[in-house]
């Protein structure tokens, strides 16, 4: 069976992508602080005939953090599929936040996810298959004023199209998942704005479909894909340019080579 690895699947969106991926027949290793929410994810998850593997992990401490790593870069237990959920929002702005809230941020929202996917990738490429979702927000393009968690998304959703882009042809695919507010009741829903909600099964749906067909971002609910299409046209289109340019330089070597041998032959 292929394996699974999800970080921050003890509860909310990591908890249904556990459920999703044990019912798809995906053996499971599940990280998170808390034993006793990964306990009960996981006995759930065990009814659908997979294993599962708990490892309790706080990703913003180095000692957790490496030994998830050393569980990803394990070729004789390989990980097919790397869910980078796990993320830390702070309250407050920015100027009066506590310092080590923020770099707790910092340190699960940023460097895990860049460790995580450094582990995962090596194994992936040589084995010609494999995936990596990571979570962003939406949030990430619209952020609220002084907000640090905001700005460890748009990183995401940067660090996403980066390394995706040297992913062609390797059999490995990765997207960012940019999802807006979900019904996983961290967050009260506020009367009047019940649309702009989505169900956090319906958005791990449409996640793994679109890691399915091979896109690298993904924007569950039509309220918040028509204004992520609006903001990422200007990125589609300078990516478009420099793939343009790419191309260009691609082929410069064999004209300055061939003006090299003329020049020889003068």
């Amino acid at each position: 069976m292929p394996t699974a690895l999800v970080t921050g699947a003890s509860r909310g969106l990591g908890a249904v992508f556990a459920t999703r991926l044990a019912r798809d027949g995906h053996d499971l290793v599940l990280v998170a602080r808390d034993r006793m929410g990964l306990e009960r994810v996981s006995a759930s998850a065990r009814q659908c005939g997979v294993a599962v593997e708990v490892v309790v992990a706080d990703l913003s401490d180095e000692r957790g953090l490496a030994a998830v790593q050393r569980r990803l870069a394990d070729r004789s237990r390989p990980v097919d599929l790397l869910v980078n959920n796990a993320g830390v929002e702070g309250e407050g702005q920015f100027a009066v936040a506590d310092m080590w809230d923020l770099q707790a941020e910092i340190d699960t929202n940023v460097t895990a996810v860049m460790r995580l996917t450094r582990a995962a990738l090596p194994g992936m490429i040589e084995r010609g298959r494999g995936g990596v979702v990571n979570v962003a927000s939406f949030a990430g393009y619209l952020a609220g004023p002084g907000n640090a968690y905001a700005a460890t998304k748009a990183w995401v959703l940067t660090f996403t199209d980066t390394v995706s882009a040297s992913l062609a042809g390797t059999g490995v695919g990765m997207i960012a998942l940019c999802a807006g507010r979900m019904r996983t009741g961290k967050h009260p829903v506020p009367e009047g704005a019940s649309a702009m909600w989505l169900e956090p099964e319906a958005v791990v749906d449409e996640c793994l479909a679109d890691l399915a067909r091979g896109r690298t971002l993904s924007v569950p609910g039509w309220r918040y894909r028509a204004v992520v299409d609006l903001l990422e046209l200007p990125r589609r289109t300078l990516r478009t340019l420099a793939k343009l340019a790419g191309r260009g330089r691609q082929q410069q070597p064999p004209a300055e080579a061939a003006t090299v041998r003329l020049r020889a032959a003068a």
